[in-house]
């Protein structure tokens, strides 16, 4: 196969394919494709795209479940040098259809479900079956040239108007990101990752390509592999986790989380939301072999912009409001701290950051207002996420601008208020939520734990440290936490239920 760019994203899975021709690139259940086998197949589905449009797309959408025809997909569209616009089937009808529209694509690779969800979205877009293998003479030779400004992937984030926000990745943007990754990481031929996070996720990105790149093998993660985890991720020889915090609440909910239990781990990492030191600590006791890191970044700034190792001991001491630092940022990037709009400080506020991982701008130039900000010659993205600096250099989280509310007067975080009430005894997991009533804005808390505890019994203890003004309203118990697609806390789901009383 001629030699490609080392710049194109497309190249991690190459590199896999020399160091791993007949290894597993990725395994559904007990089966498994080998990286000349995924390379064949994406090589005929890339020429069968080419051959169907009149003229070479520029983004190719892969509407499919996670599986064999996922992944070969998303190889596929990067071969044909278009950007790759991973959607999921089970998304409400008029979502797909605004991103397909934003994202100007014109042709998809679609399962059954995706074929059916294409169909419920009413468009009438060249579709290639992921489920059929295109013949032998419409393959390509190798994989279309790109450049490093051209985009590789175009995922989407909530817009504040309803309407989705498209965000394009460059293949420069994803080398420079997957160069940090091979200087940070040892991964290898003989690692399995665990492939768990929705396509759309970008640290999904993280999951395959990571593989890929080192020619190990992504597998599959069924939700019913929770029901045993440490079961499954050692009879399935996973070496290196990737989830949401929220999975480990999960696991200990099922009894997994014993010291030990998980032996074959190497790395472990999280990302998505908050992690809490507890959640860490005991994860760490689970994988004892395992590094744990907690990694932080916004779809903007290209998967992860930032990365703390956990250390038992010094970690729990950084830590602000019981959540693990989020680090220090990636090589070549820059910050800035906004204590408002104007206002620059030294040590706390909102993080803007700026870098060859992020972003050139959202698909429609109207999004980028508020986003993205000019200072000092250069373009910052604005993350919406306030910060500590910390005496070593560290970040610590302190929660989303948006988290911050006025309640009575009193000003305030509503982290601090779930880390007051998870020191409760009996209290494992609580989120802060708010809801407009005719008295102005209020507090209610959703904890899991002991469904024992009185509303009065937790208010007292709460009252302990936190001040008049910030103590909740009420108290729900709930059995488990909501999860959204991307197995983080659902918070609108949990304010919607409060709103109702």
């Amino acid at each position: 196969m001629p030699q490609t760019a080392e710049h194109a994203l497309y190249e991690r899975f190459l590199r896999g394919l020399a160091l791993s021709p007949r290894l597993p690139a990725m395994r559904v259940g007990a089966d498994v494709l080998t990286y000349e086998e995924a390379c064949e197949r994406a090589l005929r589905q890339a020429g069968a795209l080419l051959a169907a449009s009149p003229s070479p797309p520029r983004a190719v959408c892969v509407l499919a479940e996670r599986g064999f025809s996922a992944y070969v997909g998303i190889l596929a569209a990067l071969f044909t040098g278009a950007a790759v616009v991973p959607l999921q089937p089970d998304f409400p009808a008029l979502r797909t259809r605004r991103m397909l529209e934003d994202a100007g694509v014109s042709i998809v690779v679609a399962d059954a479900r995706g074929k059916a969800a294409l169909a419920e979205a009413g468009l009438d877009l060249a579709v290639l079956d992921a489920d059929r293998s295109p013949a032998a003479g419409v393959a390509l030779d190798a994989p279309q040239p790109v450049d490093a400004g051209d985009v590789a992937y175009i995922l989407f984030t909530s817009g504040s108007t309803g309407r989705p926000k498209g965000v394009p990745i460059t293949h420069g943007s994803t080398h420079h990101y997957f160069q940090l990754m091979d200087k940070r990481y040892d991964f290898a031929p003989d690692d399995v990752f665990s492939q768990i996070l929705d396509l759309n996720f970008d640290c999904a990105m993280f999951e395959l390509f990571c593989a890929w790149g080192a020619g190990a093998s992504a597998l599959a993660v069924p939700p019913i592999a929770y029901q045993d985890l440490p079961k499954f991720i050692n009879e399935s020889g996973i070496t290196v986790w990737f989830s949401t915090p929220s999975a480990i609440t999960l696991v200990r909910r099922m009894s997994g989380l014993a010291p030990g239990t998980m032996p074959g781990l190497r790395w472990s990492f999280f990302a998505g939301e908050a992690l809490r030191c507890s959640d860490a600590a005991d994860w760490q006791a689970a994988a004892p072999g395992s590094h744990v890191e907690n990694l932080y970044g916004p779809t903007e700034l290209t998967i992860t912009i930032s990365r703390h190792r956990w250390d038992p001991e010094t970690s729990p001491r950084l830590g602000v409001n019981g959540i693990v630092p989020i680090g220090t940022l990636h090589d070549g990037h820059d910050r800035l701290l906004l204590a408002d709009e104007e206002q620059e400080h030294p040590a706390e506020g909102e993080l803007c950051i700026t870098g060859p991982q992020m972003s050139r701008g959202y698909l429609d130039p109207g999004d980028d207002k508020g986003r993205f900000l000019e200072r000092y010659g250069r373009i910052w993205y604005r993350t919406g996420d306030r910060v500590r600096l910390l005496p070593g250099g560290d970040l610590a989280y302190l929660g989303r601008l948006d988290s911050q509310v006025q309640v009575q007067g009193w000003r305030v975080e509503l982290a601090e208020v779930d880390h007051a009430v998870r020191a409760c005894e009996g209290v494992e997991e609580a989120v802060t939520v708010t809801r407009e009533t005719a008295r102005g804005l209020e507090l209610v808390v959703f904890y899991t734990g002991d469904s024992s505890l009185t509303a009065a019994a937790l208010a007292r203890q709460v009252r302990t440290v936190l001040p008049a003004g910030m103590l909740p309203k009420e108290y729900r118990h709930v059995e488990v936490m909501p999860l959204n697609r991307n197995r983080k806390i659902d918070r609108g789901r949990l304010a919607r239920v409060a709103a109702t009383g």
